[in-house]
């Protein structure tokens, strides 16, 4: 059954969208597929073209064909570009993007010369525009039937586009899923025939990898799986604690100081790379400076990318308790092997165990183990260990 809706444009809009799908060209049976749907777009206008084309509307990830795309979008939006270059990825050849800003006066309203901008590096022409209602204005954009090769042109953008995240500071970056920019694996890619195969990388993306190997770097649609979601977040966190460290002025004591609360993640991650990085401090007074810190953090952000196992974990939990167990009574010492044990057979969760290791961490004042990033690697807002 098809959507029927009301306006969530301020006073309605029902009025200067009559006639509004039939301006658009669209007509029954065609695929249309929508991005950028937010609560302020108007609902009247959705209706108006599910009824022309007597069909719903597809979302992004139908990933088959489509007739043309609706995409919403607003000047705080981030970067039309991407958004315009994503919205061909099933748009059929000769298809129309019609970019649907919200008017000027309106909140959000986009500039035309940034439309105008964006749309040739996208390798899309602009045509025509029309109000289609109250609030909002569509253009539309094509992409000419010239067999041109736009790769050249991305690559160009992504490039400077690059520089300025670079002097943001960025602590990691979130890519889009199947994006021709921004996907990191899988992404479709046409030969010379125009024959797809989903093998490729997208273009800013790749250069995004290229220009900072070691920034935390994750795909939208991997984030749902709870073990990569903590892996991310983890070195999102570990990535901005070691920038920081060597941001301004160091010692050999600060690097020292900063690896030991380091060592329980990096045995949970690498033991390999905790072992190789416990030696690099070990010989740090022999070592350039420059080199030295070169060389850390990119063994550091290299183990961190290792996935953490259940049997890491577990060993390093036992390692934990050993700096304590013969201080407990037998009854909290049970307790805790217990919720370890629990946590290696897949009943409880790792925050289960962790807690209880902070409980006893503080209450019988383990200096060394209060100063182990391990055990609280990101804010407990986050919630990232509480998956089984």
């Amino acid at each position: 059954m098809r959507r029927r809706g009301v306006s969530s444009t301020v006073g309605g809009g029902a009025a200067p969208t009559r006639g509004a799908a039939e301006r658009l060209g669209f007509k029954p049976g065609m695929v249309i597929q929508e991005l950028g749907w937010d609560n302020d777009t108007d609902d009247d206008l959705r209706v108006a073209i599910e009824d022309a084309i007597d069909a719903d509307m597809v979302d992004g990830d139908y990933g088959n064909v489509v007739d043309a795309v609706l995409l919403w979008w607003r000047n705080e939006d981030g970067d039309l570009v991407d958004s315009l270059v994503d919205a061909l990825t099933d748009l059929v050849g000769g298809g129309a993007i019609w970019l649907l800003t919200p008017k000027v006066g309106r909140p959000n309203s986009v500039d035309a010369a940034d439309i105008a901008e964006a749309a040739p590096i996208a390798g899309l022409s602009q045509t025509t525009t029309a109000a289609v209602s109250r609030d909002w204005q569509a253009t539309r954009l094509v992409a000419p039937k010239s067999g041109a090769d736009h790769s050249a042109a991305m690559r160009r953008y992504a490039a400077e586009k690059l520089e300025e995240l670079v002097r943001a500071e960025l602590s990691g970056f979130i890519l889009k899923r199947d994006s021709p920019t921004c996907g990191m694996e899988r992404v479709r890619v046409y030969d010379s025939n125009g024959v797809p195969a989903r093998d490729g990388v997208g273009v800013f993306a790749q250069a995004l990898l290229e220009r900072m190997p070691l920034l935390p770097v994750e795909e939208e649609g991997r984030l749902h799986d709870p073990r990569l979601r903590e892996n991310f977040f983890e070195r999102v966190f570990a990535y901005r604690r070691v920038r920081d460290l060597f941001a301004g002025p160091w010692t050999l004591g600060d690097l020292v100081r900063f690896h030991s609360g380091e060592k329980l993640l990096l045995l949970a991650h690498d033991p390999e790379r905790y072992r190789l990085l416990g030696r690099l401090v070990a010989q740090a007074k022999g070592l350039e400076r420059g080199e030295l810190a070169r060389t850390y953090e990119r063994e550091l952000m290299s183990a961190l990318r290792r996935i953490a196992t259940t049997g890491r974990h577990v060993n390093v939990l036992q390692h934990v308790v050993g700096y304590f167990r013969e201080r407990l009574p037998q009854p909290a010492r049970e307790e805790l092997a217990g919720v370890i044990e629990d946590f290696r057979r897949g009943l409880v969760p790792l925050i289960v165990p962790v807690t209880l290791i902070r409980h006893h961490v503080r209450s019988l004042d383990v200096s060394y183990l209060e100063g182990q990033v391990y055990l609280e690697p990101h804010p407990k807002e986050l919630m990232l260990r509480n998956y089984v």
